[in-house]
């Protein structure tokens, strides 16, 4: 009897040893967000899976940001209705805006053999 006990003690000291193995690694890979006023985001939109838009993006936006409060809440600007409104801040996500590389055209003479 004693024996299953010290075998079940030592599963699960090494399933505690293991979950905080896992924990670390997880942790180290999590990358957080610096949300800012005045920056444009993307939002997260949840309730799309109730429509059959498959290829439809889940996010929409930009938002401009107002305040970001305590707790994770931010406040959001729509710049089309001119209404402001607050979610949560796991919900958003930085808008980068496209910017094109500056095109530049080389001209190549052509020269016809013959």
């Amino acid at each position: 009897m004693e024996e299953l006990d010290e075998l079940r003690n030592e599963a699960f000291e090494n399933a505690r040893i293991y979950k905080d193995k896992v924990k670390r690694l997880h942790d180290r890979r999590i990358c957080h967000k610096k949300l800012c006023p005045g920056m444009k985001v993307l939002l997260f939109n949840s309730r799309l899976k109730l429509f059959s838009g498959k290829l439809k993006s889940r996010w929409s936006g930009p938002f401009l940001l107002n305040e970001v409060f305590e707790h994770g809440v931010v406040e959001l600007f729509n710049e089309n209705t001119k209404e402001s409104f607050r979610v949560n801040g796991h919900r958003v996500k930085p808008y980068y805006e496209h910017q094109s590389p500056p095109m530049v055209v080389e001209s190549q003479a052509l020269h016809n053999p013959g």
